[in-house]
C-alpha cells in the first residue's frame, strides 16, 4: 500500500499543466456581477448523470438532504495602499500577510507602526527612504509613512507602515485609505461598488486579499431557503492570499511551488464536522482546501506528531506520502484531543497543500465553485475532484454562455449523484 502511495505521487507530479488548458474568450470573463448575486446561472454535476442548469437562488433544491455546507468566513481587507512619491511617481504597496505581529487579529488591533510583507508596484522608482501620504480619518489628520525593511525573496518585502495618532488602529487605516485588490484578469481598477460586491455577505475575519468568491452568489434570501430545508451551516476561516491567482507556468505540476495560507477553526465546529462527515459540501475551493488540511493535521497527530509552533505547516506534498486509511472522524477527534492538551478552544494552521488529480478526497463530498483560469491550481482541484469531466463541465459552460471567473456564474459538483437511492454518506 505504501509503495502504491508513492507511485501515485510520482505520477501525479508529472502531470502536464498543457492537459489542464482550455480557451477561454476575454468576453467569457465577467468584469462586473450581476445586479442581483443569486441570479447568476448554476451548473449541477455529478456522476452518471446529464449536467444540468438552473438560478443559484435555487441551490437548496439541488443540495444532498441532511448535508453540513461550510463556509469560508474570511474578510477582503482593502490591501493596496498608493503613495506618491515627490517626484510624481506612483508606488503600489500590496499588503500580503502580516509579517510583525504575524497574527493577523493583533497586526489589525496595532496602534503606531506594523510590518507587512508587501508586493511593490513600480519598485524600481523606490529605492529607499519614506514614503508619506496624509490621511483624514474620524475628521483628524493622520501621516501614514512607509519603509522598506528588508527583502524576504524574489518581489516581496518587509514593509514597516507606521501613523502619528495611537487612537487609530490599522484596521482603520487600511479602511480610510486601501483599494479593493480584485483580481489583475478583470484589467480595470477597483470601483466603489467593489467594496460591497466583492465580499460575501457572512465575511467576518480581517485577512484575504482576494474574496473566497464562490460564496458571492448567497444572499439572505438564500440562507432563509438553506434554513426552510433543514440545511445546516457553519464557518471556518482561511485567508486567501495572492497566490490563488498565479497560474502555473512549469510544465510540470511538480515544479510549481503552492503559496501558503493560514486557516483557523473552533473546535465546536471540529465537532460539528465529525456530526457530518461524509455529507459535508464546501462553499469554494478555499473551504475545500481548508478541510482537507485539517484532516491531514489529524492524520500527522496520530502519527505522533507534536507542533512546535503556533501554526504547524501542512506541506504541498505529504499528504500524497501518507498510506493509513483513517476516517474523518478519528482525524478530527485527534485534533479535538490535541487541542484539549494545549487548552486550546481553536486550531490555527499553515498550509501549502496542492490538490491535483489523483488525490483522494477525504472530507469533501461536494463543492460549490465558480470557473476558474486556464492552468490554475484551482482548476487543478477541480479536475482532481471530478476527473476527466472537467473538461465536459467546462465545455458545457462556454457551449452555454456561463460567464468566468470571480464575478462569474457557479457551479454544484457532486460526488454522489441525487437520483441514487444510497446515502450520500460515504
Amino acid at each position: 500500500m505504501f509503495s502504491q502511495r508513492f507511485e501515485i505521487l510520482d505520477l501525479a507530479k508529472k502531470i502536464s499543466i498543457q492537459d489542464y488548458h482550455y480557451q477561454l474568450p476575454d468576453s467569457r470573463i465577467a468584469k462586473y456581477p450581476l445586479p442581483e448575486r443569486d441570479q447568476s446561472k448554476l451548473l449541477i454535476w455529478s456522476p452518471h448523470e446529464a449536467i444540468r442548469c438552473d438560478r443559484f437562488v435555487n441551490i437548496g433544491n439541488h443540495l444532498p438532504t441532511g448535508c453540513l455546507l461550510v463556509f469560508n468566513n474570511t474578510k477582503v481587507i482593502y490591501a493596496r495602499i498608493f503613495f506618491r512619491k515627490e517626484t510624481g511617481a506612483e508606488i503600489e504597496i500590496f499588503c500580503l500577510k502580516p509579517f510583525n505581529p504575524a497574527d493577523y487579529s493583533l497586526i489589525f488591533q496595532t496602534r503606531d507602526n506594523c510590518n507587512w510583507e508587501c508586493m511593490v508596484g513600480n519598485s524600481r522608482k523606490w529605492k529607499g527612504g519614506l514614503l508619506q501620504k496624509e490621511l483624514i480619518i474620524n475628521q483628524e489628520k493622520v501621516i501614514l509613512s512607509a519603509r522598506k525593511i528588508s527583502a524576504l525573496s524574489e518581489g516581496i518585502w518587509n514593509i514597516q507602515f507606521a501613523w502619528d495618532k495611537r487612537q487609530i488602529t490599522f484596521a482603520g487605516i487600511i479602511e480610510s485609505t486601501g483599494e479593493v485588490p480584485i483580481p489583475p484578469y478583470l484589467k480595470r481598477k477597483a470601483e466603489e461598488s467593489d467594496k460591497t460586491s466583492y465580499q460575501t455577505v457572512y465575511s467576518k475575519i480581517n485577512g484575504s486579499v482576494a474574496a473566497p468568491t464562490a460564496g458571492l452568489h448567497f444572499t439572505a434570501k438564500v440562507f432563509d431557503s438553506l434554513r426552510s430545508r433543514h440545511i445546516q451551516t457553519t464557518e471556518i476561516t482561511l485567508h486567501v492570499g495572492a497566490g490563488t491567482f498565479q497560474q502555473v507556468k512549469s510544465a510540470e505540476v511538480s515544479d510549481h511551488r503552492m503559496h501558503s495560507e493560514e486557516i483557523m477553526v473552533s473546535v465546536p465546529v471540529l465537532r460539528q464536522l465529525i456530526q457530518h462527515a461524509g455529507n459535508i459540501v464546501a462553499t469554494g475551493t478555499t473551504s475545500v482546501r481548508a478541510l482537507e488540511s485539517i484532516y491531514w493535521l489529524g492524520i500527522k497527530l496520530i502519527q505522533g506528531y507534536f507542533p512546535r509552533s503556533r501554526s504547524p505547516l501542512i506541506g504541498q506534498w505529504e499528504s500524497y506520502r501518507v498510506s493509513e486509511n483513517i476516517s474523518p472522524s478519528e482525524s478530527l477527534s485527534a485534533v479535538i484531543e490535541h487541542l484539549g492538551k494545549i487548552q486550546k478552544d481553536h486550531l490555527e494552521i499553515t498550509t501549502q497543500l496542492m490538490i491535483i488529480p489523483g488525490y483522494e478526497f477525504r472530507m469533501t463530498k461536494g463543492m460549490i465553485t465558480n470557473f476558474h483560469q486556464p492552468g490554475s491550481t484551482l482548476l487543478l482541484l477541480v479536475a482532481a475532484f471530478t476527473g476527466k469531466a472537467w473538461s465536459d463541465i467546462y465545455q458545457y459552460a462556454l457551449d452555454n454562455d456561463f460567464r468566468f471567473l470571480s464575478y462569474g456564474d457557479s457551479s454544484l459538483l457532486l460526488k454522489q449523484a441525487l437520483s441514487e437511492p444510497a446515502s450520500f454518506r460515504s
